[in-house]
């Protein structure tokens, strides 16, 4: 009797082995903390696969720009049918590369944001701001010329060749004090404890209490309020205003799976998915919807900042090149 259940079972796991060959693979890069444990990745991903009848394989990089550094390194050997997490900063690089493909999607009646292309679809907005514990840092500043007057605070932030907050830094730098953003640098660098690669690690060091101030978003006060109850961390907003980020989706142009990654992309501007995103994501949601009672104590930026991608792509050499002289003086 035993050997006839073994048999039976190693029939049931062949077969549903089998079977799972037979679903459709859709292949997605995102970046790592969007698929960790505490993001909305395993999520969205449990949600789309019981609606597809497909499997998503999730591919976990460390930030938006290495994903896309990765996709143009591997080119059309790329397993990748969609990319979740370069911003719109990044749009003319990947274009350029001839990576991406239309997605033939209708732009939503719905949208919180003024922004949509026929390549990319928006999925999350936020603001880069420094965050620090108000416990810690009982008068902070309120401009970034406040922040660079006090020697004795030191911060975390991530390199903007390999992470999209990094590349908004280096942007919203620009932004703000143009052709001194040179000297700007050279005064962040004396209160810089360490550039990291990627988000997760300066944030890590953050929470360990290693430094005053970490790059983030306006938003990420609103994780530890949900997660924990905890309202010690907040935002520094700042006079001057706030680059905004507008991370985005995209199939590649190598997919074997087109209809499925459309498919994907257009889930993601489901309401479900989008409040999913608010709650896992720590971002503003792309159309409007409801967000998390923590989004409330979130304070508003008055004064979004921004290029348009052609002035990044045409000026991010010279400015990472002037970052890279300025820190190493």
């Amino acid at each position: 009797m035993l050997r006839i259940i073994s048999l039976f079972t190693i029939t049931l796991l062949i077969s549903s082995q089998l079977y799972a060959k037979d679903k459709p693979v859709l292949t997605i890069y995102s970046y790592s903390s969007f698929l960790s444990e505490w993001g909305p990745g395993n999520k969205i991903k449990q949600d789309f696969q019981a609606l597809c009848d497909c499997q998503l394989n999730t591919v976990s990089i460390d930030d938006g720009v290495m994903i896309l550094n990765r996709l143009r390194l591997e080119g059309s050997r790329s397993k990748a049918d969609v990319i979740i997490g370069l911003d719109t900063n990044l749009i003319s690089m990947a274009k350029k590369a001839d990576l991406i493909q239309p997605h033939h999607i209708n732009r939503p009646d719905n949208l919180a944001i003024d922004w949509f292309d026929e390549q990319f679809i928006p999925y999350d907005y936020g603001y880069f701001a420094f965050i620090y514990n108000k416990y810690k840092i009982t008068s902070p500043p309120q401009s970034f010329a406040q922040l660079l007057n006090n020697p004795k605070w030191k911060i975390v932030y991530q390199d903007p060749r390999t992470s999209t907050p990094g590349l908004g830094l280096l942007l919203w730098i620009n932004k703000i004090y143009g052709q001194d953003a040179p000297s700007v640098w050279q005064k962040l660098a004396k209160q810089t404890l360490t550039v990291t690669k990627g988000w997760s690690e300066s944030y890590g060091l953050f929470l360990q209490g290693e430094a005053d101030f970490v790059l983030s978003y306006t938003t990420s006060p609103a994780v530890h309020i949900i997660n924990d109850n905890d309202h010690r961390y907040q935002a520094a907003i700042f006079s001057e205003g706030h680059y905004q980020q507008i991370e985005i989706a995209a199939m590649t142009k190598y997919t074997k799976q087109p209809d499925l990654a459309k498919q994907f992309l257009a889930f993601l501007l489901t309401p479900d998915v989008q409040q999913l995103l608010a709650e896992k994501n720590i971002m503003y949601p792309a159309i409007n919807t409801t967000v998390p009672d923590a989004y409330a104590e979130i304070p508003k930026v008055s004064k979004p900042l921004s290029f348009n991608d052609n002035e990044v792509f045409s000026h991010q050499k010279q400015w990472i090149k002037q970052w890279q002289q300025a820190v190493s003086q």
